[in-house]
């Protein structure tokens, strides 16, 4: 035969003897839901001299304590239990709730932060960020350069055939999309320049815009940024994968040098590579101006060469190509270096290769603009 519930019910009564709350029914499971509602409803209307009789209660489970507990208080409710007319499984479960509703049940209180200050953390977090990096990339460098010096005058150690294999992949395979994206930047160059020189009548000096866009300029700049996303994340997933493959640990315990054989080829090919893929988005973009001039000014040939060939100097050239090992040099740097930090799952492998593509864009628009600056001030 089953035992009869009754639903526990709290009452607070006040009379000239003070404040009496009691406790009826059982106080389980079944009934915690009502039961919290109604302790909440009396929270806050319980007195400190309080006097609780919980001797008509027929239950009583571990919930049923937790209300109480939450109710009285952690002090009150071992005071509770310390009634020898309660039974002692009753004062037991009494006093072990009110122990650990004040050790163990403590939220911890959310910390409310202005946004003021949050914004400074985050910028503070971003700087401190930004100054780690910095510092790992400058030794990263160092590293690269080091291994230049002890392996320049060891022509044994050089890895010919991985240089000209990198030399492939990052400068022959990368014409075709580069001379076309360069061909279409000059086109749209030489119109919008046709287009707003015409309202002064200086339409034919669209052929110096061009020139000097693509020579000082464009020429670099889109080769660095499109060999930033090609080939920097390209560099980034080949080592990050043999990290992830433990193939680097495996080249240290042979006795090889993870950098002379990953990162100098590497570094290499694209010093040769980036100058000369500049050379080819310069002869692209100047074709692709040339174009528009010939389809909207109706500008021959002949006479584009000959203005270019009058007004354009030889040292725009070279302020321009000039910057390209510079560029090439940081993004390989970049590519490799992420690559090494890659932790080993492939998860990581994408976010380093993201990262890389983001570093080394910034840092090539970073360089860009401080060379522009630098070549305003030399007059150059």
């Amino acid at each position: 035969m089953d035992t009869p519930t009754l639903p526990g019910t709290v009452t607070l009564t006040r009379d000239s003897g003070g404040e009496r709350l009691v406790l009826r029914g059982d106080w389980t499971l079944p009934f915690y839901e009502a039961l919290q509602k109604r302790a909440n409803d009396l929270a806050g209307s319980i007195g400190t001299g309080v006097q609780v009789d919980i001797h008509d209660v027929h239950a009583m489970d571990t919930s049923g304590a937790f209300v109480i507990a939450e109710l009285l208080g952690s002090s009150r409710t071992q005071a509770l239990a310390q009634d020898e007319a309660l039974p002692a499984a009753r004062r037991a479960l009494l006093k072990t709730v009110g122990d650990a509703i004040d050790t163990y049940c403590k939220g911890v209180p959310r910390k409310r932060d202005a946004g003021f200050v949050v914004m400074l953390e985050r910028i503070g977090r971003a700087v401190a960020s930004f100054w780690k990096q910095t510092a790992k990339l400058l030794g990263f460098i160092g590293i690269t350069l080091q291994g230049f010096a002890t392996t320049v005058w060891r022509p044994s150690r050089w890895r010919v055939t991985s240089l000209v294999s990198h030399l492939e992949q990052t400068g022959l395979d990368a014409v075709p999309i580069l001379a076309l994206l360069s061909f279409m930047v000059g086109a749209v160059v030489a119109f919008l320049g046709s287009t707003a020189l015409a309202a002064y009548g200086a339409s034919v000096f669209t052929v110096d815009l061009v020139g000097f866009a693509f020579l000082r300029e464009f020429g670099v700049l889109l080769t660095a940024i499109l060999l930033a996303g090609r080939t920097a994340s390209a560099f980034t997933a080949q080592i990050g994968s043999m990290k992830a493959r433990e193939e680097i640990d495996a080249i240290r315990t042979l006795g090889l040098d993870p950098v002379e054989l990953l990162v100098l080829p590497r570094v290499l090919a694209l010093l040769i590579a980036l100058p000369l893929l500049t050379f080819v988005a310069m002869i692209a973009g100047i074709v692709g101006g040339g174009v528009v001039c010939l389809a909207t000014l109706k500008m021959s040939p002949s006479m584009f060469l000959t203005m270019f060939q009058e007004d354009m100097q030889l040292r725009q050239f070279l302020v321009g190509i000039a910057k390209a090992p510079v560029f090439a040099f940081m993004i390989s740097v970049i590519g490799c270096m992420e690559g090494f930090k890659v932790s080993g799952s492939a998860q990581s492998v994408g976010e380093h290769t993201t990262s890389a593509v983001v570093q080394s864009i910034f840092v090539v628009i970073l360089l860009d603009a401080v060379a522009a600056l630098f070549y305003m001030e030399m007059g150059w």
